[in-house]
C-alpha cells in the first residue's frame, strides 16, 4: 500500500474509531498507533494535566451558553466513562511539530502547530463522507453569512480573540477560580500585560490565553480579571499539552462550552498573510446547540433535545465545488482551510460566527467578503458520538 493511501487509513481510523470501530485509535507524534494517548508518552516525561475542569455544570465559557448551561445536566452527565487522571505538565513529550514562535503578544507562531498531526484539529476531513442529519441540521441554523468574528476595531476596540506567547521561565501566578472545583488550579503563567479579550475594560468573555512556547502548554481562562499582586481572578481555566492528543474528561468544559481548547481553532494573521495556509479547524459558534456533543467535543450547554439542532463538536465543512476563485487571496486561505479541516462547534452565540485573533495587519474590506459564503454553502460532516 502506498504511504498516502496509509495516511488517509490512520486518519480515517482516528476520525471515525469511536463509532465504526467501536474504540479510538491514536496517532502518536512518532507515528506509532495506540488507543490511549497517554501510550505516546510512555518513553518520554508524561505531559500536562489532560483538562481542566469546567465552569459550572452545563456552563460554557460565554455568558450566553453559561445560563443555557445552567438549565442543563450534572458534570459528566452527557458521556460515558470515568474521566482520566491527570499528569505531570512540566515536561511535555517530544512531537513533530516545527517552527519555533515568537515571544509577545499575538506573536508569529512560525508554523508551529498546536497538538500532534494525528489530532482531530489537524486532520484533513475533505473526503470524509456527509453526516445523514446535514441538511436537517443546517436548516435549524438557518441561512446565514460565515461571519468573520475578528479583525482590526471596531468601535475602538479589538476585535478578535487575543494571545500571548511566553517563555518557560514568565513567572507563575495564582488564579481563583468562581467554579474552583471545575477548574484546573495552576498556577498559570500570565504576564502583566496578557490581552484580555475585548480590552481590559471589556464586560464580555474577557478570555485569556497563554501558549508556553518551551514547553508547549497552553492556558487559557474564562471571565478573567487582574488582582492584586499579579494573581487572576477568573470563570473558569483549563491547561493543555499541545503535544499531547489526550482529550479533557468526559462531560467536562474549558474556557469554551464545548470543553476543546480555543487558541487552536483561531484564523490568525501570521498563518493567513506569512504561511499562506492553515493547516487546522477552526471555531465557529449559532446561536442554539443541542443537549448533546459530538468528538472531539467534551461539554455541551443547552437544554434543547431536539436532534434538528446542532450538537457541541459538530464540524461543518465548505462544500468541495465551492467557487473561492473571485475572492482575495487572504480569504482563500480560509476557505480552502474550511474546505480541508472545517470548523468545530465550540460554543452558542452569533449566527456562524468564524474566530480568529485580533491583529492590526488584517484587512477588514477583505475579511468582510467572506460574508458572501452562506451556511447553505457547507455540510456536516459525519460526527461519532463519544465515547471518544
Amino acid at each position: 500500500m502506498k504511504k498516502s493511501a496509509i495516511a488517509l487509513a490512520l486518519s480515517l481510523l482516528l476520525l471515525c474509531g469511536c463509532a465504526g470501530l467501536g474504540k479510538t485509535v491514536y496517532v502518536c507524534g512518532d507515528g506509532r498507533q495506540v488507543e490511549d494517548a497517554s501510550l505516546c508518552n510512555k518513553q518520554a516525561t508524561s505531559g500536562a494535566q489532560t483538562g481542566a475542569t469546567n465552569t459550572q455544570p452545563g456552563s460554557s465559557a460565554q455568558g450566553n451558553s453559561q445560563q443555557a448551561g445552567a438549565a442543563g445536566a450534572q458534570p459528566g452527565s452527557s458521556a460515558q466513562g470515568s474521566a482520566p487522571s491527570q499528569t505531570n505538565p512540566s515536561q511535555p513529550p517530544s512531537t513533530s511539530q516545527t517552527g519555533v514562535p515568537d515571544l509577545g503578544a499575538g506573536a508569529d507562531m512560525h508554523g508551529f502547530l498546536p497538538f500532534p498531526q494525528g489530532n482531530p484539529w489537524n486532520q484533513d476531513v475533505s473526503a470524509l463522507p456527509v453526516d445523514p442529519s446535514s441538511n436537517l441540521i443546517l436548516s435549524t441554523i438557518g441561512v446565514h453569512p460565515l461571519h468573520p468574528d475578528f479583525g482590526t476595531t471596531w468601535d475602538g476596540k479589538p476585535m478578535g480573540m487575543e494571545y500571548i506567547v511566553v517563555p518557560i521561565s514568565q513567572q507563575k501566578v495564582q488564579v481563583s477560580f468562581d467554579y474552583s472545583g471545575e477548574s484546573d488550579s495552576g498556577p498559570y503563567p500570565i504576564p502583566a500585560n496578557a490581552p484580555v479579550e475585548g480590552g481590559a475594560s471589556a464586560t464580555g468573555d474577557r478570555h485569556v490565553l497563554v501558549i508556553d512556547r518551551d514547553s508547549k502548554m497552553l492556558y487559557e481562562l474564562w471571565s478573567a480579571y487582574p488582582q492584586g499582586g499579579g494573581s487572576w481572578k477568573a470563570g473558569s481555566g483549563a491547561i493543555f499539552n499541545l503535544s499531547s492528543n489526550a482529550l479533557r474528561p468526559a462531560g467536562w468544559t474549558s474556557a469554551d462550552a464545548a470543553g476543546l481548547p480555543i487558541f487552536p481553532g483561531l484564523v490568525r494573521y501570521d498563518e493567513v498573510a506569512g504561511q499562506k495556509e492553515i493547516r487546522h479547524a477552526l471555531r465557529f459558534t449559532v446561536p442554539s446547540t443541542r443537549r448533546e456533543y459530538v468528538c472531539p467535543a467534551r461539554h455541551y450547554a443547552s437544554s434543547l433535545t431536539d436532534a434538528k439542532y446542532p450538537p457541541m463538536g459538530m464540524r461543518l465543512r465548505l462544500k468541495a465545488g465551492f467557487d473561492m476563485s473571485k475572492y482575495p487571496q487572504g480569504d482563500q486561505v480560509i476557505l480552502r482551510a474550511l474546505q480541508k479541516y472545517g470548523m468545530f462547534l465550540a460554543d452558542n452565540g452569533g449566527a456562524m460566527f468564524l474566530s480568529g485573533a485580533h491583529d492590526s495587519r488584517w484587512n477588514d474590506d477583505e475579511l468582510n467578503l467572506l460574508k458572501q459564503v452562506r451556511t447553505t454553502d457547507f455540510e456536516v460532516v459525519q460526527m461519532s458520538p463519544p465515547p471518544c
